[in-house]
């Protein structure tokens, strides 16, 4: 649980918040190497996860150098406990099948485009120096996981049904994203990072428009969320995940190549 953080501290754990959240729905993303629909479809998955582990490296980067234990980036990667992870919720559910792989991304995309697009306007020039570099990126995984939304939800009655039951089921996952806590709005008035109501109202856009066209239900946005990943508590799920990812440095630390 995150108290009375400190304003250098607010930003360094902000920083882990962006660059967990890219870390772990990279993780995922590369748990289907080998198991992706098509071959076309696994270089792009593939290519995304590449894009998302270089953002999250650079955001690690400025993290290791306001970290007040002045750990490493790999140590920051790779030797921290579930707890001390702030990625949100959403980015550590499973693949499932295409359609919630799809839907997840899509949800996730329409918000990091928005906060990088945001953070290019922050008094911070290494923030805004990091989200300028990503945003283009971000600008076309937005534009590929949209197209899939569109092309599964206005397809055949079965992949409609698909991708609803996948907004359904990844809905309550979404809160984390457009609801910010006492360390966010701190920033905001700093200046650091973008008003909340903002980026809701930017995420709201995206989602909006792209479910119109595929003809997909809107869910509600009072609906009930699960909440607590930014601040360290996460499903089961994320031990699984770091299991696998943290094994080599766990095993051995600080290991080198020859």
């Amino acid at each position: 649980m995150i108290k009375n953080t400190k304003p250098v501290d607010a930003l360094f754990i902000y920083l882990l918040r962006l660059a967990d959240s890219n870390l772990i729905l990279s993780q995922r993303l590369c748990e289907l190497c080998g198991d992706a629909p098509s071959l076309e479809e696994e270089l792009a998955i593939s290519n995304v996860a590449l894009d998302l582990i270089g953002q999250a490296k650079n955001w690690y980067e400025y993290a290791s150098e306001l970290d007040p234990l002045k750990r490493t980036v790999d140590h920051l990667a790779f030797r921290r406990d579930a707890h001390e992870f702030y990625n949100v919720l959403l980015v550590e559910q499973k693949n499932g099948n295409f359609a919630e792989t799809i839907t997840r991304q899509f949800f996730f995309d329409a918000w990091h485009l928005s906060i990088l697009e945001s953070l290019q306007d922050s008094k911070d020039e290494r923030i805004k120096s990091i989200a300028s570099k990503a945003v283009k990126e971000v600008s076309y995984h937005l534009r590929r996981s949209s197209q899939w939304m569109i092309r599964l939800g206005d397809g055949t009655e079965l992949s409609h049904e698909k991708m609803q039951s996948a907004i359904n089921q990844l809905w309550r996952f979404t809160g984390e994203l457009i609801t910010s806590d006492h360390l966010e709005d701190a920033l905001e008035r700093d200046g650091l990072i973008p008003d909340p109501h903002k980026i809701f109202g930017l995420w709201k856009h995206s989602i909006e428009t792209v479910l119109s066209q595929a003809k997909l239900v809107n869910p509600d946005y009072d609906a009930w969320m699960y909440k607590g990943g930014k601040q360290g508590e996460h499903t089961e799920l994320l031990g699984f995940i770091l299991a696998e990812m943290q094994y080599l440095q766990r095993a051995y630390p600080d290991a080198k190549v020859w």
